[in-house]
């Protein structure tokens, strides 16, 4: 039931007031003094319904105390018609409403419904806020490599700055995901926004970054906020930036530097204040260097670069990550009779290479929970794409040549293998970037890929 403390010098008039919200299913308690009103208000009373004038401690310094105990919970204000500016001083300072005595007590159940509903609204959009920004959390996300410790100890030192980021790694590593993470821990009011370049046509995509005024083009018919602009005071993710068109690249470079934005078809131009993170699997300099990519926006991007690595290069991850897609899977499908893999299961998928990385691994484990018929899945049971481990040892054909230019050639073979990323390829090369920089850069023969 509804509670409701009742504040009222006048012994009588709170009594009748309290009565009366007893009679329309409230739980009402009515005191006669502030004083005794300061000591009540951290018990759990749902509303508040207070005298303005009152001696001692008036109704202001009670709507001020009741907000700073419970910031949520409504204070509705009784006062006499010749008290209205102080009145409207009281809804200034936190009061939901005021009413003019005499007042009928349907008029003062009626606005304290609805000031309860706006309280139950807020509170539920405070806790779905919470529970957002919980599960998209840096903690929310699984990696106990070295690699993705790395990646999280930056993400933690970055997220709260307004700088724009660039997030690498191939497709299906998580990168929108760090990317929300990220903004869950910036703290930032506004909404998170994403958009994928690659997945728009070249107009299409202008309008919805930019926005665009009725009559800017054949079938805009009324004007239109673009993504910048819903996403101001947070973050918007640019999916595959990759892919974006070179027109689109210089209006999104200008955005960035003057944090304004100008929708088609407007002389006027918007400020807008979002923080950008860019995300993509290609290598942005060969893309520079290809003509496909604006030096200067790439320069303006990188000011902070993280690049997840593929799940093949950190298997350690796998348990963990196993676990987790699991409890979400089984929780889902609460009739699956799963229960666990078999160890042989486990082996195949721990020597999986998971070309679609964290993706992959997820939409697998989602599979075989929904099909199961047993407790225990076997390698029987798993999708024919998570092949067998290659066995033997490599071999190679052609002529013998310098072990230099074998070097030369594995390099690429390497880069091209791991998606073409220099950070991730040094890494697993066990060399420095310049050094696999001059290996990518010199002349030599394509090398044949290893037979097994």
């Amino acid at each position: 039931m509804t509670r409701v403390l009742v504040v009222d010098d006048d012994r009588d008039m709170g009594t009748v007031v309290a009565e009366g919200l007893t009679d329309r299913g409230y739980d009402a308690v009515a005191v006669a003094s502030s004083t005794e009103a300061l000591a009540k208000l951290g018990e759990p009373f749902d509303a508040v319904v207070t005298d303005l004038r009152m001696p001692g401690i008036d109704g202001l310094a009670l709507v001020a105390e009741s907000r700073k105990v419970a910031p949520q919970r409504p204070v509705i204000v009784m006062t006499a018609f010749s008290a209205i500016d102080t009145a409207v001083e009281s809804i200034r300072r936190g009061a939901y409403h005021y009413l003019t005595k005499p007042f009928k007590l349907d008029e003062l159940d009626l606005f304290l419904g609805r000031a309860l509903d706006e309280a139950r609204l807020r509170a539920r959009a405070d806790n779905l806020e919470i529970a957002m920004r919980e599960r998209f959390a840096l903690q929310s996300m699984v990696g106990a490599s070295a690699q993705m410790q790395r990646v999280f100890d930056l993400a933690t030192r970055v997220a709260k700055a307004s700088a724009p980021l660039l997030v690498l790694g191939e497709t299906g590593t998580g990168k929108g995901m760090l990317a929300r993470a990220i903004h869950a821990e910036s703290k930032r009011d506004g909404a998170f926004v994403t958009v994928n370049c690659a997945a728009l046509p070249e107009t299409l995509l202008e309008s919805e970054l930019f926005g665009h005024k009725r009559g800017a083009f054949t079938g805009a018919t009324q004007s239109r906020d673009g993504l910048l602009v819903q996403a101001s005071g947070g973050t918007l993710l640019l999916d595959e930036i990759g892919e974006m068109a070179l027109p689109l690249q210089a209006k999104l470079l200008d955005v960035i530097e003057r944090n304004v934005v100008r929708p088609l078809g407007s002389d006027a131009e918007r400020v807008v204040d979002a923080r950008i993170i860019a995300a993509t699997h290609r290598d942005l300099r060969e893309r520079v260097a290809a003509g496909a990519f604006r030096q200067d926006l790439l320069y303006r991007l990188e000011v902070v670069v993280m690049e997840i690595p593929a799940l093949r290069h950190r298997r350690e991850d796998l348990p963990l990550l196993i676990g987790r897609f699991l409890g979400a899977s089984m929780a889902r499908h609460p009739s699956s009779p799963f229960k666990r893999f078999s160890k042989a299961a486990l082996d195949r998928l721990m020597a999986h290479d998971w070309p679609g990385n964290v993706r992959e691994l997820e939409n697998v484990i989602e599979r075989v929970v929904l099909l199961a018929q047993a407790e225990e899945a076997d390698v029987g049971d798993l999708p024919s794409t998570v092949g067998a481990p290659a066995t033997g040892t490599a071999t190679f054909t052609g002529s013998i040549i310098p072990m230099r230019d074998m070097q030369r050639r594995y390099a690429a073979y390497a880069y091209e293998k791991l998606g073409a990323t220099k950070q991730q390829t040094a890494e697993v090369l066990d060399i420095d970037v310049k050094t696999l920089g001059k290996l990518l850069s010199s002349d030599g023969p394509e090398m044949p890929e290893p037979a097994r």
